[in-house]
């Protein structure tokens, strides 16, 4: 039989490992390595065929109104379908029952799939959803890594001025399924406007500039939007232009002023002032999964950080890696993985690939290769092997092994055991 001291003993270890679960330290590398992207630029910087990938971006970027059509199958549409057979919560910590899953496949009325074929635009920074509604769902919010802020019915996010194919509308006419050049989900019908052949051809004028401040205000009289960095602006004339909607909610052109501080001919030129300039912008952004509250998560930072550049990406993490030269390092040992790295990789121009987290090379220190990336945390694990994670929540500078120096640290399986990959972007696959 355990004697009083053995029974105080196991309740202040319960406690105390418990409480380290939800501490969060801040790591190390955020104190050892400079946060200022800056630090790490060369001066001989280029980028290959430059203006060859931004004539594709923008072929890309009006795909939809040039050869409008949706090529994804109604399978591949509806892949949040499968969520109905796992354990989904929604906003208030209840389970989400059958019969709600049911009411939102049954809005999402895929039986007009591909019928509306309407050519749109995006009028406001919105939310792509999975399904037609604004409800949150979360796998077990009491899990390490699961709840807040990790919605899966947020599909990704998408800016204001970007165009847009309409497959069809739900059965309440609230929101429409739509595509873009890189993602496609349900956005609200009163963020978006039907475009026409005209208004195509005024918007087209093969003159772009592109934001390289992030979050800044546009106006007419009024207040229009909050700018991201990436955001595209046709220019005519000394004006830029940005879509608004009549009562018909068709689309019109409204020629603003936007400060030159604020925006760019696209493409920058991709030199280590312009790149300082960019990633300046995006070190210390909130983590933002999956283009939440219009922050940004791992792909969207690689994502916008490129479209300045003029080299598209696709949304998905997993995607990105057709963007480039892709080069396996997965059966690699971890020291094997580092030297690889250092050898081959072109700073600010690689990307380095794990399932489900990408990040961007910046170059090396002390024979650690350094990465900026947007990541929510480091994989913790305690007491009676109860998993946690110590949160970072934004965009840092850090090594490969982040947050090693933790007692806490899970190192059964850690980010740089599951690096699977590198794509230098300027290289042909």
């Amino acid at each position: 039989m355990l004697n009083l001291k053995t029974v105080f003993f196991i309740i202040f270890i319960t406690i105390f490992f418990s409480a380290c679960v939800h501490k969060n330290v801040q790591i190390s590398d955020l104190k050892d390595y400079s946060q200022n992207p800056k630090n790490y630029l060369s001066k001989n910087l280029n980028f290959n065929n430059q203006q060859k990938e931004d004539n594709y971006f923008n072929k890309k970027y009006f795909s939809v109104w040039t050869n409008p059509k949706i090529s994804i199958s109604k399978k591949v549409a509806t892949w949040g379908f499968d969520y109905k057979k796992r354990e989904i919560y929604l906003q208030n910590f209840s389970r989400a029952t059958k019969q709600w899953f049911d009411k939102q496949i049954e809005n999402s009325n895929f039986d007009e799939f591909k019928k509306a074929s309407k050519k749109a635009i995006v009028i406001k920074n919105s939310a792509l959803k999975v399904f037609p509604t604004i409800q949150m769902m979360f796998y077990n919010p009491y899990k390490a890594g699961e709840g807040f802020p990790f919605d899966y019915n947020q599909n990704s996010q998408i800016k204001i001025n970007t165009p847009i194919l309409i497959s069809h509308f739900s059965k309440d006419k609230a929101w429409a399924f739509i595509k873009s050049a890189s993602v496609f989900g349900w956005i609200k019908v009163d963020n978006i406007a039907f475009v026409d052949k005209n208004f195509i051809k005024e918007f087209m004028t093969n003159n772009y500039y592109i934001a390289t401040k992030d979050k800044f205000n546009i106006y007419d009289n009024f207040y229009i939007e909050k700018i991201q960095l990436g955001t595209i602006f046709p220019k005519k004339e000394n004006r830029y232009i940005v879509a608004k909607k009549d009562l018909n909610h068709n689309a019109y052109i409204e020629y603003i002023s936007i400060d030159t501080k604020n925006i760019d001919k696209k493409p920058l030129i991709f030199n280590a002032k312009n790149i300082s300039k960019v990633a300046s912008q995006l070190i210390g952004e909130q983590y933002g999964w999956g283009g939440i509250f219009n922050f940004r998560d791992c792909s969207s930072f690689t994502q916008d950080f490129f479209s300045v550049f003029g080299k598209y990406l696709e949304r998905n993490s997993s995607k990105q890696l057709n963007n480039g030269r892709y080069i396996n390092i997965k059966n690699l040992t971890n020291q094997k993985k580092k030297e690889f790295i250092i050898k081959n990789a072109k700073p600010f121009k690689t990307l380095i690939h794990l399932p489900g987290h990408i990040m961007l090379y910046i170059g090396s220190k002390k024979d650690e290769p350094l990465v900026m990336h947007n990541v929510w945390g480091v994989k913790t694990r305690v007491f009676f092997n109860t998993k946690g994670r110590n949160i970072i929540g934004k965009n840092i500078i850090s090594t490969l092994d982040f947050g090693k120096e933790l007692q806490t640290y899970d190192d059964t399986k850690n980010v740089l055991d599951k690096i699977e990959s590198i794509v230098i972007l300027d290289e042909k696959r």
